[in-house]
């Protein structure tokens, strides 16, 4: 079996449509895929009924968490929960709180960006979102259409990234708290791309047994953003915790050019992770 467990779609900041995204899984010879877009869980309706026979959809979501360490200043992080019950009433709370934080983010930055002479609008850029929440890809787009840069990921490296004077903060989940209410809601809660250090700062071991004690279950070990030495470093830890080790490619379409599929998940830690989940069930067959 092949399985990718981190996908992003146009509800959030990924290029394909939910069904189209399927599409896509099936056609790369995938045989599971999860829908995890960011902070949302608007496109597991239109992924339910564009299903391709014979693929198994798992309902998920990646959540934007902050880890808190007692000596410097907040490390951003973020949280994959899977098969959690969507309408759990704290945890819908907490996400709706979390769109309204990423939507006035994104427009702080265009504002600043076009206060430079830089050629982003807010309204094409919500007119381009597909009706997803905005997000830094979209605003990437807007930049790519004006001319300004010539890919996504140029936009990323020298005008969006986070030490850009044009990066602006958002007020994410406590990591603890979102573990809480990933389990409250019946899900299973893993911790995304934790050695990804060319995103930025990242946490030690010693927050992710705290997060294990906390609630954790998973860790993302193999993912595109990993080197060998950090997937081994993971693996070693996760199996020292008790964790289910997950991979994925973290597709966003073309915003980025992995491609689905890129990392996968080994089918018994896959089992381990659906014998967790007790919020909603796994479309298939």
């Amino acid at each position: 079996m092949r399985i990718d467990l981190h996908t992003h779609s146009s509800v959030s900041d990924g290029t394909d449509s939910p069904a189209e995204l399927l599409a896509t899984a099936r056609a790369a010879g995938l045989d599971v895929v999860a829908l995890t877009d960011h902070d949302t869980t608007a496109g597991w309706a239109d992924a339910a009924a564009a299903r391709p026979p014979g693929l198994t959809v798992v309902p998920g979501m990646e959540l934007s968490c902050r880890w808190f360490p007692t000596d410097q200043p907040p490390i951003s992080v973020h949280l994959l929960g899977y098969l959690f019950d969507p309408l759990h009433p704290a945890f819908a709370a907490e996400r709706a709180r979390l769109r309204d934080e990423r939507l006035a983010r994104a427009e702080r930055i265009v504002e600043a960006l076009a206060a430079d002479g830089h050629p982003v609008d807010w309204a094409d850029i919500v007119a381009h979102s597909g009706g997803g929440v905005v997000g830094r890809p979209h605003i990437a787009g807007a930049l790519v259409r004006g001319g300004a840069v010539a890919s996504v990921e140029e936009a990323f490296t020298t005008l969006l990234h986070h030490r850009s004077p044009y990066y602006a903060t958002k007020a994410d989940t406590d990591v603890r708290q979102g573990i809480a209410l990933v389990r409250a809601a019946g899900g299973v809660p893993v911790f995304a791309h934790g050695l990804a250090t060319k995103r930025g700062r990242v946490v030690g071991d010693d927050a992710v047994a705290a997060m294990a004690e906390a609630g954790l279950l998973g860790l993302e070990v193999d993912h595109p953003d990993h080197s060998e030495q950090e997937r081994s470093h993971l693996r070693g830890l996760a199996d020292d915790l008790g964790l289910v080790v997950t991979g994925s490619s973290d597709y966003h379409g073309s915003n980025k050019t992995t491609p689905i599929g890129a990392c996968t998940t080994d089918p018994a830690e896959f089992e381990r992770l659906l014998a967790a989940g007790t919020g909603t069930a796994v479309l298939r067959d």
